[in-house]
């Protein structure tokens, strides 16, 4: 349930049911075989796309109903429960076809959570959250985290952590209001954890970065032009582009105050190791990274780096592959929020059918990337009409 930012908040809308990316619905269960095939096999993707009706019964229900499987020539199939029951059938009062799912419902429930969690001043105990939706605290729990990808007590801190960040990066007042209002208990707690979080001390991060090295530098290589940038932690940024002034202006935005430094020879072999990665995607990354996300971000994105060169995987495949199955578009949204182009590979993330999806730097370098990996010749139009090599910035 998190919005694309720096470091995303939970408070999007990844609790939606997830629907499948493959064919639309309307061209799936065209026919009774395929609709009784997807009730015996409790298709995923039959929610919502029909009802079935059992004459013994008088009934019907939603596929997925948890009633024993009626035999096939008892069952008829509908487009709606509003011709189910002009057909004279009543609605199952288990599956209840006509209302939300199980799965809707819950989703329901799992976002009122979520706003109880945003508001609260200090963190809700687990009975308290789960009281408050009707859960067992054991059922809420499990369910919390399948539709999250974070259990409530990380999602909590996930939300604490933006709050600061927007917090200190507007803040007229004292690091210490900021701490406060942003829900800490105690500075010390906050400071145990701000480096991890904010990669400097929380006055540095207020001050845009004041008085925090950044050394950075952009090649140019098949793609266009590559800026890499690096603190005192590891590599921060790795950008592609057209432009390379645009590159540079971007950095300065997440740092307007820090001191961007430029003509170090000992980076330029980094840069040229990052060009290398790009050329040569085989050869695998071994650079030194400072990864700041949230908790789930971080999942996601080491996820991402066990991918190997020449391969996908879809963005369900990730979800499934970090223990969160529902939370795919908090995958995506993880995805899009890496700023290490390439390091973090999230070119190898595909739809299901295998079609490319968005990236950050363009769907073409995505595909280009991708045919580089599997020994493909670069299209004419992912070229760029550079030849490779350092250009060392201005500082």
């Amino acid at each position: 349930m998190s919005t694309d930012r720096s470091d995303p908040s939970p408070t999007g809308t990844h609790h939606r049911r997830h629907v499948p990316e493959s064919r639309p619905q309307e061209a799936l269960f065209v026919d009774d075989e395929q609709r009784w095939e997807a009730l015996t096999t409790r298709d995923g993707q039959a929610a919502g796309a029909f009802v079935y009706a059992v004459r013994s019964t008088g009934i019907y229900c939603r596929p997925g109903c948890p009633a024993r499987l009626p035999k096939r020539s008892n069952v008829a199939f509908y487009m709606s429960g509003e011709q189910a029951r002009a057909a004279g059938f009543r609605p199952c009062k288990r599956c209840q076809p006509d209302g939300l799912s199980l799965a809707e419902r819950e989703a329901a429930a799992i976002s009122w959570a979520c706003r109880l969690i945003e508001t609260a001043e200090t963190p809700s105990p687990l009975g308290v959250l789960a009281a408050a939706v009707g859960f067992s605290p054991y059922h809420f729990h499990r369910r919390f985290k399948a539709v999250t990808g974070l259990t409530p007590k990380a999602y909590a801190q996930a939300h604490q952590r933006q709050a600061i960040r927007e917090a200190l990066a507007h803040a007229d007042g004292t690091v210490a209001e900021a701490i406060y209002g942003a829900g800490y208990g105690s500075n010390s707690r906050f400071y145990e954890a701000s480096d991890a979080l904010l990669g400097m001390t929380p006055t540095l991060y207020r001050d845009g970065g004041r008085e925090v090295d950044i050394t950075f530098a952009i090649a140019q290589c098949t793609l266009g032009a590559l800026l890499v940038a690096c603190s005192a932690k590891g590599v921060c940024a790795i950008s592609l582009g057209e432009d390379p002034d645009a590159l540079a202006q971007a950095l300065q935005d997440r740092f307007p105050k820090a001191r961007l430094v430029g003509d170090d020879p000992d980076f330029d072999r980094l840069v040229a190791q990052v060009v290398g990665m790009v050329e040569a995607p085989g050869l695998g990354c071994d650079l030194p990274l400072d990864i700041r996300g949230t908790a789930f971000q971080q999942r996601v994105w080491q996820a991402l780096r066990d991918i190997p060169p020449g391969q996908t995987a879809s963005y369900a495949d990730i979800a499934r592959r970090i223990g969160a199955p529902t939370a795919v578009r908090a995958v995506a949204q993880a995805c899009a929020a890496n700023t290490l182009a390439v390091a973090i590979p999230c070119h190898r993330v595909v739809r299901t059918d295998g079609s490319l999806s968005g990236y950050r730097w363009g769907v073409e370098r995505k595909r280009a990337l991708l045919d580089k990996e599997a020994g493909h010749t670069l299209s004419p139009s992912a070229k760029a009409t550079s030849s490779p090599g350092p250009a060392k910035p201005e500082a």
